[in-house]
């Protein structure tokens, strides 16, 4: 039984890193322009599947595919941008309502290119199963993208808190007005701040484009992931976007070996709403924000 909760455990861990990067691209976005992308799923989306049109049709391995997939999607991420700066009042809701509508667009031409079949790499590589102490198992792409996700995020935190352009995002996220006066850009931040939301959507779509499936009404079920993520790191903190992406992770993982794959979904709604009555402010609360 403990062998069996160490491994259930360990690959919620792994999916956690893939998670951490979903989520940590929208809490971006969110902190500079206090914007929910519900698009950012898709967008995550689409590198899955560039990266699969780049394997079936030039014969590339996903990974390099990468370079590809970040300049589709960061240019689909800068898109998306130019559309929600148009917005000039009550930018919180119409906002919503037009990331909703530009998801649903992207969903559907998705299906239109690719239709809707599940698509996996074909590289057996990435499928090929890892032991670790003897005990815990994974396969390749899970492992070497797990990595991939934590080294980001950290780079990201480090980014934040010693360049000069992750001050000005962190200005801008904090005071708008105030960072205009210091001679920060506002348009040029958030740009760029979506431009790196891209670059961890890229990476994060080519993960589970390897590691596990990819389908064209998987973008919605990843949009609520890292909004629950999100909160649940209390707004702007990039620890708090790792801690909420593994323990989701974790969660998930144990329900589905100790109950049903059918509870997965409920048991991220359920850590959710229990930690959003204990700690309102998420687990990291203003007094600890970065970012």
């Amino acid at each position: 039984m403990f062998e069996l909760l160490a491994q259930s455990s360990f690959s919620g861990v792994l999916a956690g890193a893939y998670y951490a990067l979903i989520a940590l691209g929208l809490a971006l976005v969110f902190g500079t322009m206090r914007v929910i992308n519900l698009a950012h799923g898709e967008l995550v989306l689409l590198a899955g599947y560039v990266a699969y049109a780049a394997e079936s049709r030039l014969g590339l391995d996903p990974l390099a595919s990468v370079p590809l997939a970040v300049v589709v999607v960061g240019l689909t991420s800068v898109a998306v941008y130019a559309l929600l700066s148009r917005i000039r009042k009550d930018r919180e809701l119409n906002s919503l309502i037009l990331t909703f509508g530009i998801g649903v667009i992207m969903t559907n031409a998705i299906l239109m290119i690719w239709s809707a079949d599940i698509h996996s790499t074909t590289v057996p590589w990435y499928h090929d199963a890892t032991i670790l102490a003897d005990t815990l198992f994974a396969m390749q792409a899970e492992l070497l993208f797990a990595v991939f996700g934590i080294v980001l995020v950290a780079g990201v935190w480090w980014w934040l808190e010693k360049t000069w352009y992750g001050r000005a995002l962190r200005a801008v996220a904090s005071n708008r007005d105030a960072a205009k006066l210091m001679g920060i850009n506002p348009q040029m931040t958030e740009v760029l701040s979506f431009s790196v939301a891209g670059l961890l959507a890229t990476v994060a779509g080519i993960a589970i484009f390897t590691g596990k499936v990819i389908q064209p009404s998987l973008g919605h079920h990843l949009t609520i992931k890292a909004f629950i993520i999100t909160v649940l790191a209390g707004m702007g903190s990039v620890p708090g976007v790792l801690l909420g992406a593994l323990l989701l992770g974790i969660v998930e993982s144990l329900t589905v070996t100790l109950a049903s794959s059918a509870l997965q979904e409920l048991a991220g709604m359920v850590l959710f709403l229990v930690v959003l009555l204990i700690m309102p402010s998420g687990l990291f609360g203003r007094a600890r924000r970065r970012g």
